[in-house]
């Protein structure tokens, strides 16, 4: 920082004598400092130090109404955590015990009065260009803060789009129109939403149900697309897709994947206990019977090579009878309220 740009700087002087005041403002003054503020009682620093917001305070310790100590003590709850103000305490009092406890309460340098000028001025300007050193370091850290937030939403919004793109290749497999895994997701939100799920809560869900199904990128077109009822060893291999789509997504960092790795796995279970794995009731994830419901509801409703599409009404008939058997009362309960909306 340049001497100019130093004597701009806002200086607040606090000292019940005028006669110290008077001559801190002339020093000032010889050395062109242009931004200067002064005050005689103690009682106004605090709203005087809100309006002014100085650079720098020159503070004396021993005055009525509030010492130093007690105005230090005052502005230290105006003072953010992390901001660097400086102030230089100016007084008779010369024990080190005072020294000390000025500087251990918020002081960064101390003068004894009487004080030399020349000596005051290069206190101020010592402490005025620490504080426009330290200044330059939070405006880098913040533009560093503001890089690395701008890469990490690059960075999750990359990921956010190929794991879209991993579920729509496992959704082409059996759905020429790529919907479905989107509809899954959408439905989910808005039971979560039902259910009282967090907004951060309730867009994770959206972005990782329509994973449910990316396992199903390993099983046969024979099987995926077979026209008729599967046999015992085609289904046995069909649920092997939600194993698979889980080990896909295992092992990631991030929420979204340890969410979707989750419901991968557990999409298939029932609330009575029969589902893939054999999780019944609330060793259920919530996430794995949200999209149980949503899931279901859409096939239902959707042409797939096997089966004509149910009407709407039908769908919703039959996850009610459901209810308490393949699905959480709970879920359904959610579900009722988003589908009458």
């Amino acid at each position: 920082m340049s001497e100019c740009d130093l004597t701009t700087s806002r200086i607040l002087i606090i000292d019940d004598q005028p006669s110290n005041v008077m001559l801190l403002e002339g020093i000032l003054q010889e050395e062109d400092f242009t931004s200067y503020r002064s005050i005689t009682d103690s009682r106004e620093v605090l709203p005087a130090f809100i309006d002014y917001l100085p650079d720098l305070i020159l503070l004396d310790l021993q005055m009525p109404y509030l010492d130093g100590f007690a105005v230090m003590k005052q502005l230290q709850a105006c003072i953010a955590p992390g901001d660097l103000l400086p102030i230089l305490v100016l007084t008779a009092d010369i024990t080190a015990d005072t020294k000390r406890r000025a500087l251990s309460e918020g002081a960064l340098d101390f003068l004894t009065k009487p004080f030399d000028a020349t000596e005051v001025v290069l206190r101020i300007k010592n402490l005025l260009q620490t504080r426009s050193l330290h200044l330059q370091l939070q405006k880098q850290n913040e533009a560093l803060d503001e890089k690395v937030r701008e890469r990490t939403a690059d960075l999750e919004a990359t990921q956010v789009e190929i794991l879209e793109r991993l579920a729509l290749a496992a959704e082409y497999r059996d759905d020429d129109t790529g919907q479905h895994t989107k509809r899954v997701g959408e439905t989910a939100a808005r039971i979560a939403e039902a259910l009282g799920w967090t907004p951060a809560e309730v867009e994770l869900i959206r972005r990782a149900a329509p994973l449910h199904d990316v396992g199903k990128i390993a099983i046969p077109d024979s099987i995926l697309l077979k026209p008729g009822k599967l046999t015992r060893e085609e289904f046995e291999c069909m649920k092997t897709h939600a194993r698979l789509g889980a080990q896909m997504l295992s092992g990631g960092g991030f929420p979204l994947l340890q969410l979707a790795e989750q419901i991968a796995l557990t999409h298939h279970e029932r609330w009575d206990g029969t589902g893939y794995i054999g999780l019944r009731e609330e060793t259920i994830p919530m996430a794995g019977r949200i999209v149980a419901v949503s899931d279901v509801f859409d096939a239902l409703t959707s042409e797939r090579p096997y089966k004509e599409a149910w009407t709407v009404s039908d769908a919703i008939e039959e996850i009610q009878r459901q209810s308490g058997h393949q699905f959480d009362p709970h879920v359904v309960e959610a579900f009722m309220k988003v589908v009458r909306r």
